[in-house]
């Protein structure tokens, strides 16, 4: 429970050495793992699901790349200023508002060429992805303006997987749905 700073306990720092969630413990093989992206890899790979195969697997490693380099850092900041330091610094709130639009502009842009990020398949580049989006009015974004990605976003959020899992570890409310 991050909010009774649990991931400070020595006991999950051996998972976690960077204190964050998600982490994992595979108790089949004994593989411990932290961050989402190493994670999401590594359960692919013991599934076989989720992770096209031939040069598709470098097509879906490279949006969840940019998941990892852009989409959780860039939104995680206009998310903070948005937020969290109201009025502190106008530029800095620009400058990630404006990020965010960069953001989702290139990712209306694919969504417009393929169902989803990685192409014609659901992908761990999509998992990764779609919670960040789930929190467009944090980012100041109409997701209106965005209907390819308003149509990714709704598929998505509709699955039985995605819809049991988005309250955890805690509830937080339900899946946002954009008016459309």
């Amino acid at each position: 429970d991050i909010m009774k700073n649990e991931q400070f306990a020595p006991d999950f720092l051996k998972i976690s050495p960077n204190n964050k969630i998600p982490a994992i413990v595979d108790h089949e093989t004994g593989v411990s793992l932290m961050e989402s992206g190493a994670i999401l890899l590594y359960l692919a790979e013991k599934t076989g699901k989720l992770m096209p195969k031939g040069n598709d697997y470098w097509v879906a490693m490279q949006w969840l790349m940019m998941q990892m380099g852009s989409v959780g850092p860039m939104l995680g900041q206009a998310n903070h200023f948005n937020h969290f330091n109201p009025d502190k610094s106008e530029y800095a709130r620009k400058r990630y508002v404006t990020e965010a639009h960069r953001i989702y502009g290139v990712l209306e842009k694919r969504l417009g060429e393929t169902s989803y990020l990685a192409g014609a398949e659901y992908s761990v580049a999509d998992i990764a992805t779609w919670p960040w989006l789930s929190r467009w009015e944090w980012h100041d974004v109409d997701l209106g303006d965005f209907p390819n990605i308003t149509r990714w976003y709704l598929e998505i959020a509709d699955r039985d997987a995605v819809q049991r899992g988005y309250g955890q570890p805690f509830e937080v409310g339900g899946i946002p749905r954009p008016v459309v």
